[in-house]
Protein backbone atom coordinates (compact mmCIF):
# COMPACT_ATOMS: atom_id res chain seq x y z
CA UNK A 1 0.00 0.00 0.00
CA UNK A 2 0.90 3.69 -0.77
CA UNK A 3 2.21 5.79 2.13
CA UNK A 4 0.10 9.05 1.89
CA UNK A 5 -0.30 12.00 4.23
CA UNK A 6 -2.75 11.42 7.34
CA UNK A 7 -4.86 14.66 6.08
CA UNK A 8 -4.47 14.05 2.36
CA UNK A 9 -7.67 11.94 0.81
CA UNK A 10 -10.50 11.94 3.62
CA UNK A 11 -13.78 13.58 3.91
CA UNK A 12 -16.93 14.30 2.74
CA UNK A 13 -16.11 13.97 -1.63
CA UNK A 14 -19.75 13.49 -3.23
CA UNK A 15 -20.17 11.63 -6.62
CA UNK A 16 -21.41 14.55 -8.96
CA UNK A 17 -24.75 14.35 -11.01
CA UNK A 18 -24.02 14.86 -14.57
CA UNK A 19 -26.10 17.87 -15.71
CA UNK A 20 -27.79 17.10 -19.72
CA UNK A 21 -29.32 20.00 -21.04
CA UNK A 22 -31.49 18.90 -24.89
CA UNK A 23 -29.92 15.49 -24.57
CA UNK A 24 -26.05 16.80 -24.35
CA UNK A 25 -23.86 17.30 -21.29
CA UNK A 26 -24.53 20.80 -19.67
CA UNK A 27 -20.74 21.52 -18.96
CA UNK A 28 -21.38 25.05 -17.85
CA UNK A 29 -23.92 23.61 -15.32
CA UNK A 30 -20.87 20.89 -14.09
CA UNK A 31 -18.98 23.83 -12.88
CA UNK A 32 -21.12 25.35 -11.54
CA UNK A 33 -21.72 22.34 -9.17
CA UNK A 34 -18.43 22.01 -8.78
CA UNK A 35 -18.28 25.36 -7.47
CA UNK A 36 -21.41 24.26 -5.31
CA UNK A 37 -19.43 21.62 -3.56
CA UNK A 38 -16.42 23.35 -2.73
CA UNK A 39 -18.86 26.74 -1.02
CA UNK A 40 -20.73 24.36 1.08
CA UNK A 41 -17.61 23.03 2.62
CA UNK A 42 -16.80 19.64 0.71
CA UNK A 43 -13.24 18.01 1.11
CA UNK A 44 -12.96 16.76 -2.45
CA UNK A 45 -15.12 15.77 -5.48
CA UNK A 46 -15.90 12.62 -7.31
CA UNK A 47 -16.19 12.77 -10.98
CA UNK A 48 -17.91 10.65 -12.75
CA UNK A 49 -19.06 8.29 -10.02
CA UNK A 50 -21.86 6.20 -10.39
CA UNK A 51 -24.20 9.50 -9.52
CA UNK A 52 -22.74 10.72 -12.79
CA UNK A 53 -24.61 8.22 -15.13
CA UNK A 54 -21.28 7.32 -16.30
CA UNK A 55 -22.44 4.54 -18.36
CA UNK A 56 -24.67 6.51 -20.18
CA UNK A 57 -21.43 8.99 -21.21
CA UNK A 58 -18.98 8.07 -24.58
CA UNK A 59 -15.10 7.91 -23.47
CA UNK A 60 -14.75 11.21 -24.68
CA UNK A 61 -17.62 12.71 -22.80
CA UNK A 62 -16.40 11.53 -19.46
CA UNK A 63 -13.11 13.03 -20.23
CA UNK A 64 -14.08 16.25 -20.93
CA UNK A 65 -15.84 16.12 -17.67
CA UNK A 66 -12.57 15.35 -16.11
CA UNK A 67 -11.64 18.44 -17.48
CA UNK A 68 -14.08 20.76 -16.79
CA UNK A 69 -13.47 20.08 -12.78
CA UNK A 70 -9.92 20.37 -13.07
CA UNK A 71 -10.46 23.90 -14.60
CA UNK A 72 -13.46 24.53 -12.52
CA UNK A 73 -11.61 23.33 -8.95
CA UNK A 74 -8.43 25.20 -10.13
CA UNK A 75 -6.74 23.77 -6.93
CA UNK A 76 -8.99 24.41 -4.43
CA UNK A 77 -10.05 21.29 -3.51
CA UNK A 78 -9.68 17.38 -3.83
CA UNK A 79 -10.41 15.53 -7.13
CA UNK A 80 -10.98 12.04 -7.49
CA UNK A 81 -12.03 10.24 -10.24
CA UNK A 82 -13.43 7.42 -11.21
CA UNK A 83 -12.31 5.93 -14.61
CA UNK A 84 -13.43 2.16 -14.19
CA UNK A 85 -15.72 0.61 -16.95
CA UNK A 86 -17.21 -2.77 -18.15
CA UNK A 87 -14.51 -3.45 -20.28
CA UNK A 88 -10.39 -2.61 -19.67
CA UNK A 89 -10.19 -0.59 -22.84
CA UNK A 90 -12.52 1.85 -21.93
CA UNK A 91 -10.71 1.67 -18.47
CA UNK A 92 -7.45 2.09 -19.73
CA UNK A 93 -8.27 5.16 -22.24
CA UNK A 94 -10.13 6.55 -19.15
CA UNK A 95 -7.53 5.89 -16.45
CA UNK A 96 -4.41 7.28 -18.85
CA UNK A 97 -6.53 10.46 -19.62
CA UNK A 98 -7.68 11.47 -15.86
CA UNK A 99 -4.00 10.53 -14.53
CA UNK A 100 -2.16 12.39 -16.56
CA UNK A 101 -3.41 15.57 -14.95
CA UNK A 102 -1.56 17.02 -11.95
CA UNK A 103 -4.32 18.54 -10.81
CA UNK A 104 -6.11 15.16 -10.69
CA UNK A 105 -5.06 13.58 -6.38
CA UNK A 106 -6.40 10.27 -7.14
CA UNK A 107 -8.60 7.43 -8.55
CA UNK A 108 -11.12 5.26 -8.23
CA UNK A 109 -11.73 2.09 -10.58
CA UNK A 110 -15.08 -0.11 -10.01
CA UNK A 111 -14.95 -3.51 -10.24
CA UNK A 112 -15.75 -4.32 -14.22
CA UNK A 113 -19.92 -4.86 -14.22
CA UNK A 114 -21.09 -7.20 -15.78
CA UNK A 115 -19.08 -10.06 -16.85
CA UNK A 116 -18.24 -11.35 -13.37
CA UNK A 117 -15.03 -11.97 -13.49
CA UNK A 118 -13.09 -14.86 -10.90
CA UNK A 119 -11.39 -13.01 -8.68
CA UNK A 120 -8.02 -13.83 -9.73
CA UNK A 121 -9.57 -12.15 -12.95
CA UNK A 122 -9.73 -8.61 -10.76
CA UNK A 123 -6.43 -8.97 -9.15
CA UNK A 124 -4.62 -8.99 -12.54
CA UNK A 125 -7.07 -6.40 -14.32
CA UNK A 126 -6.17 -4.26 -11.52
CA UNK A 127 -2.44 -5.34 -11.61
CA UNK A 128 -2.13 -4.21 -15.17
CA UNK A 129 -4.02 -0.83 -14.87
CA UNK A 130 -1.88 -0.05 -11.77
CA UNK A 131 1.11 -0.30 -14.56
CA UNK A 132 -0.68 2.65 -16.04
CA UNK A 133 0.01 5.32 -13.56
CA UNK A 134 1.24 6.48 -10.79
CA UNK A 135 -1.67 8.09 -8.89
CA UNK A 136 -3.04 6.73 -5.55
CA UNK A 137 -6.05 4.37 -6.72
CA UNK A 138 -9.05 2.66 -4.59
CA UNK A 139 -11.09 0.31 -6.03
CA UNK A 140 -14.85 0.64 -5.92
CA UNK A 141 -16.56 -1.86 -4.33
CA UNK A 142 -20.19 -2.19 -5.60
CA UNK A 143 -21.65 -5.66 -5.59
CA UNK A 144 -25.31 -4.77 -6.08
CA UNK A 145 -24.28 -3.20 -9.01
CA UNK A 146 -21.35 -4.93 -10.83
CA UNK A 147 -22.82 -8.34 -8.97
CA UNK A 148 -18.58 -9.05 -8.24
CA UNK A 149 -17.51 -8.97 -4.80
CA UNK A 150 -13.65 -8.14 -3.88
CA UNK A 151 -12.86 -10.68 -1.39
CA UNK A 152 -10.71 -10.10 1.73
CA UNK A 153 -7.81 -11.99 0.53
CA UNK A 154 -8.52 -10.52 -3.16
CA UNK A 155 -8.18 -7.68 -1.61
CA UNK A 156 -4.91 -8.55 -0.30
CA UNK A 157 -3.51 -9.73 -2.83
CA UNK A 158 -4.51 -6.46 -4.82
CA UNK A 159 -2.71 -4.30 -2.07
CA UNK A 160 0.45 -6.75 -2.37
CA UNK A 161 0.37 -6.51 -7.03
CA UNK A 162 -0.01 -2.78 -7.18
CA UNK A 163 2.42 -0.25 -5.57
CA UNK A 164 0.06 2.67 -5.44
CA UNK A 165 -3.39 0.96 -4.41
CA UNK A 166 -4.87 3.34 -0.84
CA UNK A 167 -8.32 1.92 -0.64
CA UNK A 168 -11.92 1.35 -1.22
CA UNK A 169 -15.13 3.21 -1.89
CA UNK A 170 -17.44 0.69 0.00
CA UNK A 171 -20.97 0.23 -1.34
CA UNK A 172 -22.17 -2.29 0.42
CA UNK A 173 -24.23 -3.21 3.69
CA UNK A 174 -21.51 -5.31 5.24
CA UNK A 175 -20.45 -3.35 8.01
CA UNK A 176 -18.00 -6.51 9.18
CA UNK A 177 -15.96 -6.71 5.90
CA UNK A 178 -14.72 -3.03 6.68
CA UNK A 179 -13.23 -4.04 9.99
CA UNK A 180 -11.98 -7.51 8.45
CA UNK A 181 -10.53 -5.09 5.55
CA UNK A 182 -8.75 -3.33 8.76
CA UNK A 183 -7.15 -6.20 9.76
CA UNK A 184 -6.58 -8.43 7.07
CA UNK A 185 -5.32 -5.95 4.91
CA UNK A 186 -4.08 -2.38 6.25
CA UNK A 187 -5.25 -0.58 9.16
CA UNK A 188 -4.45 2.79 7.31
CA UNK A 189 -6.21 2.09 4.30
CA UNK A 190 -8.53 5.04 3.13
CA UNK A 191 -12.00 3.50 3.25
CA UNK A 192 -15.32 5.39 1.63
CA UNK A 193 -18.67 5.27 2.84
CA UNK A 194 -20.37 4.43 -0.47
CA UNK A 195 -24.02 3.88 1.05
CA UNK A 196 -26.31 6.65 3.22
CA UNK A 197 -27.49 4.41 5.69
CA UNK A 198 -24.05 3.15 7.00
CA UNK A 199 -22.22 6.37 7.10
CA UNK A 200 -21.54 7.21 10.45
CA UNK A 201 -21.68 3.47 11.44
CA UNK A 202 -18.90 2.98 8.92
CA UNK A 203 -17.08 6.39 10.00
CA UNK A 204 -17.22 5.13 13.54
CA UNK A 205 -15.34 1.44 12.74
CA UNK A 206 -12.47 3.79 10.86
CA UNK A 207 -13.62 4.74 7.48
CA UNK A 208 -12.01 8.17 6.29
CA UNK A 209 -14.66 9.46 4.73
CA UNK A 210 -17.88 9.65 2.67
CA UNK A 211 -18.53 8.91 -1.05
CA UNK A 212 -22.32 9.44 -0.61
CA UNK A 213 -24.77 10.63 -3.72
CA UNK A 214 -26.93 13.14 -0.81
CA UNK A 215 -23.39 15.10 -0.76
CA UNK A 216 -24.81 16.92 -4.08
CA UNK A 217 -27.77 18.03 -2.10
CA UNK A 218 -26.56 18.81 1.10
CA UNK A 219 -23.16 18.80 1.22
CA UNK A 220 -22.84 20.75 4.26
CA UNK A 221 -24.40 18.68 7.50
CA UNK A 222 -21.98 15.73 5.41
CA UNK A 223 -18.67 17.73 5.75
CA UNK A 224 -19.44 18.79 9.19
CA UNK A 225 -20.39 14.83 10.48
CA UNK A 226 -16.78 13.75 9.50
CA UNK A 227 -15.25 16.42 11.26
CA UNK A 228 -17.02 15.77 14.36
CA UNK A 229 -15.77 11.94 13.92
CA UNK A 230 -12.51 13.43 13.79
CA UNK A 231 -12.75 15.70 16.53
CA UNK A 232 -14.19 12.52 18.21
CA UNK A 233 -17.30 14.21 19.49
CA UNK A 234 -19.52 10.93 18.11
CA UNK A 235 -23.12 12.43 19.80
CA UNK A 236 -22.64 15.31 17.04
CA UNK A 237 -21.93 13.62 13.93
CA UNK A 238 -24.70 10.92 15.24
CA UNK A 239 -26.96 13.75 15.45
CA UNK A 240 -26.43 15.27 12.24
CA UNK A 241 -26.17 11.26 10.29
CA UNK A 242 -29.80 11.35 12.49
CA UNK A 243 -31.09 14.85 10.71
CA UNK A 244 -30.28 13.35 7.67
CA UNK A 245 -32.39 10.56 8.11
CA UNK A 246 -35.25 11.20 5.50
CA UNK A 247 -33.03 12.79 2.87
CA UNK A 248 -31.11 9.79 2.73
CA UNK A 249 -33.97 7.21 2.29
CA UNK A 250 -35.25 10.26 -0.47
CA UNK A 251 -32.43 9.60 -2.12
CA UNK A 252 -33.24 6.07 -3.01
CA UNK A 253 -37.02 6.48 -3.47
CA UNK A 254 -36.66 5.32 -7.22
CA UNK A 255 -33.01 4.54 -9.19
CA UNK A 256 -30.05 7.21 -8.22
CA UNK A 257 -29.64 9.26 -9.35
CA UNK A 258 -33.95 9.95 -10.65
CA UNK A 259 -34.82 11.65 -7.20
CA UNK A 260 -31.70 13.51 -6.52
CA UNK A 261 -31.90 15.30 -9.87
CA UNK A 262 -35.25 16.47 -9.33
CA UNK A 263 -34.59 17.65 -5.66
CA UNK A 264 -31.77 19.34 -6.76
CA UNK A 265 -33.75 21.43 -9.57
CA UNK A 266 -36.13 21.73 -6.78
CA UNK A 267 -33.57 23.74 -4.65
CA UNK A 268 -32.33 25.80 -7.48
CA UNK A 269 -28.89 23.77 -7.46
CA UNK A 270 -29.05 23.27 -11.34
CA UNK A 271 -31.39 23.96 -13.67
CA UNK A 272 -33.15 20.75 -15.43
CA UNK A 273 -33.51 16.92 -13.89
CA UNK A 274 -32.44 15.44 -17.50
CA UNK A 275 -31.35 12.19 -17.93
CA UNK A 276 -30.45 9.61 -20.78
CA UNK A 277 -32.36 6.87 -21.32
CA UNK A 278 -32.65 4.26 -20.33
CA UNK A 279 -32.77 6.17 -17.26
CA UNK A 280 -35.82 8.69 -16.83
CA UNK A 281 -36.91 11.32 -15.13
CA UNK A 282 -38.89 11.27 -11.59
CA UNK A 283 -42.57 10.94 -12.39
CA UNK A 284 -45.25 13.05 -11.21
CA UNK A 285 -46.16 10.86 -8.17
CA UNK A 286 -42.61 10.87 -7.08
CA UNK A 287 -42.62 14.36 -7.03
CA UNK A 288 -44.71 15.15 -4.88
CA UNK A 289 -43.46 12.19 -2.63
CA UNK A 290 -40.01 14.05 -2.66
CA UNK A 291 -41.58 17.91 -1.99
CA UNK A 292 -42.63 16.25 1.21
CA UNK A 293 -39.53 14.95 1.83
CA UNK A 294 -38.03 18.48 1.42
CA UNK A 295 -40.51 20.25 2.91
CA UNK A 296 -40.33 18.26 6.23
CA UNK A 297 -36.61 18.70 6.07
CA UNK A 298 -37.27 22.90 6.06
CA UNK A 299 -35.57 23.00 2.55
CA UNK A 300 -38.59 24.56 0.95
Amino acid sequence: MLSLDKDFLKGSIPPLVTPFRDGAVDYDAYAGLVEFQIREGSHGILVNGTTSEPSSLTVEERNHIVDVAVEAAAGRTTIVVATGSQSFAETEALTRHAAAKNAIDALLIVTPYYARPPQRGLVEYYRQLNTLHDKPWMIYHIPGRAAVDVKIETAREIDAACPTFVGMKHASLDLGYVSELFEQVDEDLRVFVGLEELSFPMMAVGACGLMNAVGNLRPRPLAEMCEAVWAGDLFAARALHRRLFEINKAVFYDINPIPMKYMMKRLGIMPENEHRLPLVPATAELERKLDTVLEKMGLV
